[in-house]
């Protein structure tokens, strides 16, 4: 069997001439407009999109991802502010390179423009860990979806998002659960369980994200506040993103490399759509999740995996924080990193609040599906679709072993 896997391609325009960065500057601020003015508009659907930036100067293929992108924006992001900073998005009709060994750049973008015959090509500096993708997007081996052009301070990016296949991995008839957490106090924490017992934790801390998030905010505000240049906004807002982006990219990879050091492993993850329908923390803690990169990180994770042949399970997150991993009895959870098991009987009194949520989403996964046996009001079916009688598949508790304290791994 294959599976199907999305990845990123990175490529730096080489210096263009004063004429083709006009004309690159015009397309940006041009579809920027037709972007705010539709977003402003209050346009739910495509036709109500299209009826906007029909009008502007732009590709019909730019048009297309404006009529797909700005309904996205309010129905599935429930944005209700627009950043002024977005790139240019198109179809992957659009989509043209070249390729020549002759060249000081081999690669050459086909950049799309309005108007016949306007187009004009422009060599990339590409990432060399990525040529190997780019010839199969000349083989057309692999399939384009959208691509972006974007400003990022002196320098303009082309980002290609292709999908291709690699052999979707199987799981082993005694594999290793990998459960992985994801949080605001510490961005990711890992937990294997061998035996059913958690093994060798690893946490990535989410201090640094959280200090960029606060700056970035603090930043902006003040920015605007000031009626700073636009540019100069823009500019801001790329240098924090793009130092998140380095931060899951480094958060994932460390994750799968966690995963590889196991016998057999297979990772787990919280599906996320329980999580944006589930979460009532109050409104400031339902920004600070909703704004957090939940999604974006768990799907680096998912590629990344794909590609080292490590199997992914998606299983329900609900209470997977409050329930002991070891007596499965509802505890506390009196602080951010303290979970407090409430059931006498269990040898656990305090343990790592992270990591017995990273066991309990390892724990959900086995033979027959997801199991969350105390509770029969939910929906216990895995994202796969398989199914579990969770009366026959209860999971024996942890061996009795010595307490994980806090001060050991706080």
């Amino acid at each position: 069997m294959v599976a199907t896997t999305t990845k990123t391609l990175e490529a730096t325009l080489a210096p263009p001439t004063a004429n083709k960065e006009q004309r690159l500057e015009r397309t940006v601020a041009t579809y920027r407009r037709a972007l705010l003015d539709a977003f402003e508009s209050g346009a739910e659907t495509q036709t109500a999109v299209n009826d906007i930036v029909t009008p502007y100067t732009l590709t019909s293929y730019a048009k297309d991802a404006l009529k797909s992108y700005v309904p996205q924006l309010r129905n599935t992001y429930n944005t209700s502010e627009l950043e002024g900073n977005h790139p240019v998005r198109f179809t992957n009709r659009g989509f043209r390179i070249d390729h020549s060994d002759e060249r000081e750049h081999e690669f050459c973008w086909r950049v799309p423009q309005a108007g016949r015959g306007n187009a004009f090509w422009i060599p990339l500096r590409i990432n060399p860990e990525q040529e190997s993708l780019w010839f199969d997007l000349l083989d057309e081996s692999v399939t384009v979806g959208e691509f972006r052009l974007q400003q990022h301070r002196t320098n303009w990016m082309l980002h290609v998002t292709v999908e291709y296949e690699v052999a979707e991995p199987e799981i082993s008839d005694e594999p290793t659960r990998v459960g992985f957490d994801i949080g605001e106090s510490k961005l990711l924490t890992g937990c294997a369980c061998q035996n059913d017992t958690p093994t060798q934790p690893f946490i990535y801390d989410g201090g640094r994200s959280r200090a960029l998030r606060k700056e970035m905010h603090t930043t902006l505000k003040r920015l605007q506040e000031r009626d700073a240049e636009q540019w100069r906004v823009d500019e801001r807002f790329d240098h924090y993103q793009n130092a998140l982006t380095d931060i899951v990219e480094k958060a994932s990879r460390e994750a799968v490399e966690y995963a590889q050091q196991f016998e057999d492993p297979v990772i787990v993850l919280e599906d996320l759509s329980y999580i944006r329908e589930n979460l009532d923390y109050g409104k400031y803690m339902n920004r600070r999740l909703h704004s957090w990169a939940f999604a974006r990180l768990t799907e680096r994770i998912e590629d990344k995996a794909l590609e080292a042949g490590i199997p992914i399970e998606f299983v329900n997150p609900r209470y997977t924080s409050q329930t002991c991993h070891a007596c499965g009895h509802i505890g506390r959870r009196g602080s951010q990193a303290e979970f407090t098991c409430t059931n006498p009987e269990c040898w656990v009194s305090e343990y790592q609040a992270d990591i017995n949520a990273a066991a309990n989403i390892a724990g959900r996964v086995d033979p027959w599906g997801e199991s969350v046996s105390w509770k029969s009001d939910r929906d216990d079916s895995p994202r796969d679709g398989s199914t579990l009688d969770s009366a026959t598949a209860r999971r024996e508790p942890s061996a009795k072993l010595a307490q994980t304290t806090l001060a050991e791994w706080g």
